[in-house]
């Protein structure tokens, strides 16, 4: 526009930006790590500092070294879940030095010693049954009875024939007395019992005497009743089966064993013998022989004899059997319920005083119950007549304040507490 001025100028002011400083999200992240992993460090020394190195004072070494885990504190997680400050009920054996017998196991079967069929020797009514199966009997006892009306009739006219014929005999030698020759009267009685019949009669009386005996049946031994076949009333034939009288104790368990292990067993050697039906129990046997035999499945029949006082071993029972085979004597026995296993090495704890000692050990031979304990520079080992815990003690830590409970019985070879030794 003419005669305007010159257009006046806006001053602007410039401000410095706010000096804010921020950090990236990566750095943040990296820090917070590093932190965290001073403070894991932190803890572990001061842990290590405070327990020593695991293991340190665990390693056991010759001359006296300090037992496994001595010294150390138990890890609070160990004490939450089973707490050491409580006397934990466990069972212990004592070590025995004795004879390690390395067995032979078998199956076998059980038989009786002695079985006997009775049979009816004469024919008639069975009038009276005084035993039923599993009874049992003595040598003697009177099983079954017959009806003897028959046999007493008979026995009756055998008598009345023997009369009969011994009249007829005094009659035909009444002056034989008063021949001097003593060899004519000898031969002329002879001819006489032929003639009257009176040698006939005497068998014909002998023998209805003993059909009457055998109206009766008896038992041959002592034993016990199985298989009763008849029943009161019934009528059977000379010779049926009536019953089968067993004994019972002791009685026989017939094992099969392999021809390759026969040679390590001998007669009047031990054994121990379950039964299946008899779960939990054990009994102990004597071999009593051999079979010489060996059987198309290459087995022979080894016989063990077992005390079976309450009859509770019925033949025809399966068994397992274990049976010694050789002996090695003077040998360090502890159960085999005692041994575990700690970081790929073998130990136990012995009882002491109210407390679970773990020592580390070297094994030798084995059976089936018991472990050898041998001399090592680099183990403790074990004394006879110490105390080891058998039962409830997998768990335990060392030095853990225990209460014996129970003794757990040491007999060697499925001998009795206290039995003497030898095979």
């Amino acid at each position: 526009m003419a005669g305007a001025g010159p257009r006046p100028v806006k001053e602007t002011t410039l401000c410095a930006p706010r000096a804010t400083m921020k950090l990236s999200r990566p750095p943040l992240g990296l820090l917070t790590l590093v932190l965290l992993g001073v403070l894991a460090v932190g803890g572990a020394y001061l842990r290590l500092a405070k327990t020593g190195p695991r293991g340190s004072a665990a390693a056991p070494g010759a001359g006296g070294a300090a037992a496994p885990g001595a010294g150390s504190e138990t890890p609070p997680a160990v004490r939450e879940q089973f707490p050491t400050d409580v006397a934990q009920p466990v069972v212990g054996a004592e070590v025995i030095r004795d004879t390690l017998w390395v067995t032979v196991t078998a199956a076998g079967q059980a038989a009786s010693v002695q079985g006997a069929p009775l049979h009816a020797e004469v024919g008639g009514r069975i009038r009276r049954i005084l035993v039923r199966e599993n009874s049992a009997v003595g040598s003697g006892d009177l099983l079954v009875e017959m009806d003897t009306t028959e046999y007493a009739l008979a026995l009756a006219r055998a008598r009345a024939e023997l009369l009969r014929a011994q009249a007829a005999f005094q009659e035909m030698t009444l002056f034989d007395h008063e021949i001097p020759d003593p060899q004519v009267r000898e031969e002329r009685s002879r001819l006489a019992r032929a003639r009257s019949g009176l040698a006939q009669a005497e068998v014909v009386l002998r023998q209805a005497e003993l059909d009457l005996e055998r109206t009766t049946v008896r038992a041959p031994f002592a034993g016990r009743v199985a298989n009763l076949r008849v029943v009161e009333g019934q009528r059977v034939g000379a010779g049926a089966e009536l019953l089968t009288v067993v004994a019972l104790d002791p009685i026989r368990v017939e094992a099969k064993v392999l021809e390759g292990e026969l040679g390590a067993l001998a007669e009047g050697r031990r054994g121990r013998v379950r039964f299946a039906a008899l779960a939990g129990e054990t009994f102990a046997g004597r071999v009593v022989s051999i079979n010489p035999v060996v059987d198309a499945d290459r087995t022979a029949r080894v016989t063990l004899e077992v005390a079976n006082p309450q009859g509770r071993i019925k033949p025809g029972m399966w068994a397992q059997v274990t049976l010694e085979a050789r002996g090695y004597p003077d040998r360090i026995l502890v159960p085999r319920g005692a041994i575990l296993e700690k970081d790929r090495r073998t130990m136990l704890f012995v009882y002491e005083e109210g407390r679970a000692k773990w020592r580390y050990v070297t094994t030798g031979l084995e059976n089936d119950r018991f472990v050898e304990i041998v001399e090592h520079p680099e183990t403790d080992g074990v004394r006879p007549g110490e105390i080891v815990l058998v039962e409830n003690h997998h768990y335990l830590v060392h030095d853990a304040p225990v209460r014996l409970v129970e003794r757990a019985p040491t007999g060697v070879r499925g001998r009795e507490p206290g039995e003497g030794g030898g095979p």
